[in-house]
Order: C-alpha cells, then sequence, then structure tokens
C-alpha cells in the first residue's frame, strides 16, 4: 500500500484480522493461557456430544478436546471409549463394529438426564462445522488414519485450527503429517526430558504436549527456548486440589491446561489476572 505509514499499515492490518495468531494459533482468550476442554464441557452434559463442545465455544474455552474413531462402514466419530458400554442403556459393542447408522440410532443422552434425551454421537464433520472460526479443536488419535482425517479438514481449511496429540514413538504417523500436510499443527508428547531434543530435530513441532508424570521447570524452560508451546493435562480429581494444581502449572508457565473443569479453571485464570 504506496504513501501509508508504516503505523497506519500496522493498524489497517489488524483490523482486518492479520497478525491475531501466534505460532500459528490464535492468541489465548483467557490472559495467557489456552484453557482446553477435555471431551467438551461434560459436567451435566453428555462428553463428547456437540451439546458439550457448543458450552465450551459458549465459555469461550480455547480449544476441545475430541476423541476420534472410525466406524464399520469407514465413517469417524468421535468416542472417548472403545466400547458405547458406558454411554448408552442396553446396548454394548465396539465402535469398530458398528456402522455410522447404527451409532446414529443410539441414545448417549438419556444415562446424563431426561434433559438430553436423544442426544446422538457426533460425527467428525459435524464437529468442525460447529468448532470452525469458534473455538480450536485438540484432537486426540484414538482409531483412525490421519491422512483420511487430513482430507476432510482441509475442506473444511482448519489446518491451523486444529492440534494433533500424538505419541513421539508413532514416527509413521508424524512422518505422515509432515509428508501430507507440513501445515497441521502436531503436537508431540516426547515422555521424558531427555527425548525432547530428538522430538525436536525430527518434527520441529510448535506446540508439545504433557502430564504431570513428567512436567516441570526445566521441561517448560528446555521448549521455550525453542519457541515451542506446552500443553499440560491436569490430573488431580479432588475439587480442593485443583486450584493448588493449576496454580503449579501456572507457576511453571506452560502455555495450555486441558481440564474437565474448564469453566472454573477460566474462573481461577481470571480471579489471577487480577491479584
Amino acid at each position: 500500500m504506496p504513501g501509508f505509514p508504516k503505523i497506519v499499515l500496522l493498524v489497517f492490518l489488524l483490523a482486518l484480522g492479520y497478525g491475531h495468531a501466534q505460532n500459528g494459533i490464535s492468541r489465548p482468550k483467557n490472559g495467557n493461557t489456552y484453557v482446553i476442554a477435555h471431551r467438551g464441557v461434560h459436567n451435566g452434559i453428555p462428553e463428547n456430544s456437540l451439546a458439550a463442545y457448543q458450552k465450551a465455544i459458549d465459555l469461550g474455552c480455547d480449544f476441545v478436546e475430541i476423541d476420534v474413531r472410525t466406524t464399520k462402514d469407514g465413517e469417524f466419530v468421535s468416542v472417548h471409549n472403545a466400547t458405547i458400554d458406558a454411554y448408552v442403556i442396553g446396548a454394548s459393542g465396539l465402535i469398530s463394529d458398528l456402522t455410522l447408522s447404527q451409532l446414529g440410532a443410539l441414545d448417549i443422552g438419556i444415562k446424563i438426564g431426561e434433559k438430553w434425551r436423544n442426544t446422538k454421537i457426533p460425527t467428525f464433520e459435524e464437529i468442525l462445522a460447529l468448532c470452525q472460526g469458534k473455538i480450536g479443536i485438540y484432537l486426540d488419535l484414538k482409531e483412525a488414519d490421519p491422512k483420511a482425517l487430513i482430507s476432510i479438514i482441509k475442506n473444511y481449511g482448519m489446518q491451523e485450527s486444529i492440534v494433533w496429540y500424538i505419541s513421539a514413538a508413532d514416527h509413521e504417523a508424524l512422518v505422515d503429517f509432515k509428508t501430507n500436510c507440513p501445515e497441521c499443527l502436531i503436537m508431540p508428547d516426547p515422555g521424558k526430558k531427555r527425548n525432547i531434543r530428538k522430538v525436536l530435530s525430527a518434527y520441529a513441532p510448535i506446540i508439545m504436549a504433557s502430564d504431570m508424570d513428567h512436567i516441570s521447570k526445566s521441561f517448560v524452560k528446555k521448549l521455550h527456548a525453542n519457541k515451542v508451546k506446552v500443553f499440560v493435562d491436569d490430573e488431580e480429581d479432588d475439587p480442593q486440589k485443583w486450584e493448588q494444581q493449576w496454580q503449579m502449572l501456572l507457576n511453571l508457565g506452560v502455555d495450555g491446561i486441558q481440564t474437565d473443569q474448564p469453566e472454573k479453571l477460566i474462573g481461577f485464570i481470571s480471579a489471577s489476572k487480577t491479584q
């Protein structure tokens, strides 16, 4: 834009939405920490349902965590467990042994309460359509072909809205991503700190995952020195200890926290900003 002073041009670009991303993903909505709703917001709502994902959007979470599995007829759905047994009344079986039509006939809501009667297992594409432009997706690849999922994601233009949780030990899947979707945001879990350098050299991720068994100040510092963000799962079941664990993670400098209590975590982060 000839003739535009640099500062005017910068303001103009920001107004158009340029510069909103930080290392390929939007900046956190809640302070400096990404809030990741594990299986959606599922306190009193069927987990991994569209309703649970919509609630996460409404609350202002940064990501919803989804678990992707493949049906007998090759369709993709979001279910955490390998079987339907825990979610429905009067039926059982492996997700992989049931067709999309059979799964679509199941009610995963009535066990939670009458309000959720006729809640269905969502397809991968239904989730993409719901989340597109509203919230990021933290994709846990349970049992699905990454190449097929990448093709669908490209149709929605969501390559940089989805982070893929993959064990660093799954070399084949990580190479597939580098080959078939270099713009996709892989998020390998290196396990122990000593594996970080090897994972960085092999895959050059901008985000890595970890857990409470391996996270430490030096773990985070090592990744931040390489301009890599760190997403961690909390694991505290005791409500009296949630805030203690979150504070510890914030003190370590983690960039994102995956939790079953996203609404409370958002409140905790907001309160921390005012102190």
